[in-house]
């Protein structure tokens, strides 16, 4: 049997046609999360699941944050005995190494909250960054300004575009993203940093932390810890698992 004729420009058409469609529609969210590490696939999966328009923005190429690469470049990580029901509910399989610490692939686990979000509805938009954030006369942060990651990489002067969001997530690890932009514009939202490394300390806290720190604007994950001063914890992240469910809670209480 003869393979049907495909036409290059056909397929472009579908790509855009589609897309296109999607970002149209997700120019209006009900929840813009910031980053696409673990506690952003969490946060997105549980906020989809319970029907809340997601969108998850991520600056690079590929989902899945410092998860991927596991510790040092070994993919496996640790979590402890409060985040296993979150690995359960993903799928996500897991040997006991001995009480309390329990191995999982990171492959996988990326792999699997990747594939339970956007099951569940939420979609991804890649390559993409933020580059400031809406405030307006309510004083709280209701939309996103993006653009291509590759604009800012090559210092272009292309203006951005504009989405509203309800709720933002600030998922952006480390550096805390949204969080310094609505600082640095005078928003009244302080920054502590994060600490030295102390695994129990920082994974014991991070749901204390996990919240709206200005309105409209709620951290998670390593990003909910720089912001409140904590430590930083290496490459145990059943903190981030906890701190992602945690975060939709957050929006599904206000929403729903």
């Amino acid at each position: 049997m003869r393979q049907k004729e495909l036409d290059e420009v056909v397929i472009s058409r579908a790509i855009l046609a589609e897309q296109n469609a999607v970002m149209m529609d997700y120019l209006d969210l009900e929840c813009a999360v910031v980053g696409a590490g673990p506690a952003g696939l969490t946060t997105a999966a549980y906020l989809a699941e319970a029907g809340i328009k997601t969108g998850v923005i991520e600056k690079k190429l590929s989902v899945g944050g410092g998860m991927w690469g596991g510790g040092m470049m070994f993919p496996r990580i640790v979590v402890q005995d409060e985040a296993r029901p979150i690995l359960d509910k993903f799928g996500i399989t897991y040997k006991e190494y001995q009480e309390n610490y329990y191995v999982a692939s990171s492959v996988e686990a990326v792999s699997h909250l990747t594939a339970a979000a956007c099951d569940a509805g939420a979609e991804f938009f890649n390559v993409t960054m933020v580059e400031d954030v809406v405030v307006k006369g309510d004083g709280r942060v209701s939309g996103l300004v993006i653009n291509w990651t590759a604009v800012e990489m090559a210092r272009l002067h292309i203006d951005p575009l504009t989405l509203r969001t309800k709720y933002t997530i600030d998922a952006t690890g480390h550096d805390a993203t949204i969080a310094h932009q609505v600082k640095n514009k005078g928003g009244d939202l302080p920054i502590a940093g994060e600490g030295f490394m102390w695994a129990d300390r920082a994974e014991a806290n991070i749901i204390e932390h996990t919240k709206e720190v200005f309105p409209g604007l709620i951290v998670a994950g390593m990003a909910a810890n720089a912001v409140a001063g904590e430590n930083r914890m290496g490459p145990i992240f059943g903190g981030m698992l906890l701190s992602g469910r945690r975060a939709a809670e957050l929006v599904i209480e206000k929403l729903l």
